[in-house]
């Protein structure tokens, strides 16, 4: 071909003078370091569709790139726009994958085939008019740069315009949706890293295309290494695509490997000295980055093993207490029936002795079968098997109610009730019967654990929020017992000395009733024999 461009044929089809060494510099690394993350991925995703995808991403985006190595590098027209309409071709079709690919990782599901049509469609028209004036009018010979038509400077740009709004719209969306903390991260930092390499690509070559400066336009190329970092960002934090250790080594000392080529072909001392300074904070950055991980991982794995052997422990826990809470149970039951035979005369007449006797014992075993009730109903609580039946109710007449069957048993005991309830709004959203449940455990704690004074009980309706406040004259609690208080099993040294078949399960109900109905449960006590005070608080309604 007789008309070449000014300045001589291409060495090794990417040297020659008419590439400045900073697009080495934009190029090599960004090519690299996406085909080593591209292959890592499909390698370790064991070959699944957003690794695929991923894959298909890389190369695209790595041909695009020598593409333009080899316009830069070429004196012959003929070549240039070969080229260049490859990279036309190959642009949108990169925007198209990376929309498919957040669709995988944000959804984790397949796009419906109707969005694939569309948008296959929407980029069908590059490959129809690719051959055609359309695309690429002609070249001006004394830059050899292609003269763009309406497709190559404004239809590829309004796809890829398209495909990116499409992504940070599926990226919002899902954002909004997800209520687990990691995922809403996970998706915002894929999805963040994916539109910032996408708008740097467009930006470089939007420059590119209206204003001629071919050579701003290489700082678009920057996008993919970003992209590459949120990638390996995502790695590290939460293993995305399952990639531990040897993901973070390869992408952190395969970025040090590029930078440190650039000193191959750079020749500019201030260059040298830019890519110098690179390098040794790459280095410094990537040892500190990879020991961290050393850490993390090592300590993530010893959380999950933790976690793991706990969960077996809380199932052979569960099995177990509910194996022996159902033949204790059984046991209780058989034997009351028994006292229940002697006391109604099934078994004949018996002596006020037996009888007295046949009396505690029904006492017993009606304990016995309200600590194992509690028991069981703890762990269901705990499980989240309890169903509540929410609806407004009114608090008032739940306590009034409870009040009235406990005050009997308070009085036998010799002991003072005393009620102050003030005029208020108190309908709750709750359920009924395990709103009374919390009163009675609370009046009966308060019964158990006082042996003269009085149990006061007071009402009120503070800002919105209904307020219990059940005080006694009792034992009162240490400081060191208030800290078990509400936990499983929970019991106070005195209170053992003073019940000692208490079981610590009952306020650790309370707890879990409360707080399942958007409340909250706690206790005051001035110390050994100063006596308690336990708080309900719950939101009311209108």
């Amino acid at each position: 071909m007789d008309l070449l461009c000014p300045w001589e044929s291409a060495t090794y089809f990417v040297y020659s003078s008419n590439i400045p060494t900073l697009f080495f510099y934009s190029h090599a690394p960004a090519i690299l370091v996406a085909l080593l993350a591209g292959f890592l991925v499909f390698y370790k995703s064991k070959k699944s569709k957003i690794g695929i995808t991923l894959l298909f991403v890389t190369i695209l985006f790595s041909l695009w790139s020598i593409f333009d190595l080899f316009i830069w590098a070429t004196n012959r027209p003929d070549v240039v726009l070969f080229y260049w309409s490859l990279q036309i071709l190959f642009e949108p079709l990169v925007y198209l994958l990376c929309f498919y690919m957040a669709y995988l990782f944000i959804k984790h599901s397949d796009l419906a085939f109707k969005w694939k049509l569309w948008s296959v469609l929407l980029y069908s028209p590059v490959i129809i008019f690719l051959p055609t004036a359309y695309n690429l009018v002609g070249i001006d010979a004394g830059w050899c740069n292609a003269l763009e038509g309406f497709i190559a400077q404004y239809y590829t740009y309004m796809v890829e315009a398209v495909f990116i709004l499409a992504i940070i719209t599926l990226t919002s969306l899902e954002y909004r949706k997800v209520s687990a903390r990691a995922r809403k991260k996970e998706i915002a930092i894929f999805g963040l890293g994916v539109v910032l390499f996408l708008i740097a690509f467009s930006s470089g070559n939007v420059i590119g295309s209206f204003t001629e400066n071919w050579n701003l336009a290489q700082v678009g190329l920057i996008g993919m290494p970003i992209f590459i970092g949120f990638l390996a960002y995502l790695i590290v934090r939460f293993h995305t695509f399952n990639i531990k250790l040897i993901a973070t080594q390869a992408l952190v000392w395969g970025l040090v490997i590029l930078i440190a080529s650039q000193f191959s072909f750079i020749r500019n001392p201030v260059n040298i000295l830019l890519n110098a300074f690179t390098l040794v904070a790459a280095i410094i950055f990537g040892f500190l980055l990879i020991n961290s991980v050393k850490k993390e991982i090592k300590q993530k794995e010893q959380l999950a093993k933790l976690n793991v052997d706990l969960e077996e422990s809380i199932k052979q826990r569960e099995s177990l207490v509910h194996l022996v809470t159902h033949k204790v149970k059984g046991s209780f039951t058989r034997t009351k029936f028994i006292f229940a035979g002697l006391l109604d005369g099934t078994f004949g007449a018996v002596s006020p002795e037996v009888k007295k006797v046949a009396e505690q014992g029904m006492e017993f075993d009606n304990g016995g079968l309200e600590t194992v009730d509690l028991v069981l109903n703890v762990a269901n609580l705990e499980k989240g098997l309890i169903r509540y039946d929410m609806q407004p109710v009114n608090f008032r007449e739940i306590l009034e109610k409870t009040l009235e069957e406990k005050k009997g048993p308070i009085e036998v005991k010799g002991l003072k009730l005393e009620t102050e309830i003030k005029d208020g709004n108190y309908k709750v959203m709750g359920d009924a019967v395990w709103l009374k449940e919390v009163v009675n455990n609370l009046l009966e704690n308060s019964t158990k654990y006082t042996r003269q004074g009085t149990i006061t009980v007071e009402l009120s309706d503070d800002s919105g929020k209904v307020l219990l406040a059940i005080k006694d004259t009792g034992i009162g609690i240490t400081s060191e017992d208030e800290k078990n208080l509400f936990t499983e099993g929970g019991r106070g040294k005195e209170s053992v000395k003073l019940n000692v078949d208490s079981t610590g399960y009952g306020l650790y109900s309370v707890k879990l009733i409360v707080e399942a109905h958007q409340g909250r449960v706690w206790e005051h006590s001035g110390g050994i024999g100063k006596g308690s005070q336990f708080f309900v608080e719950l939101p009311a309604v209108s």
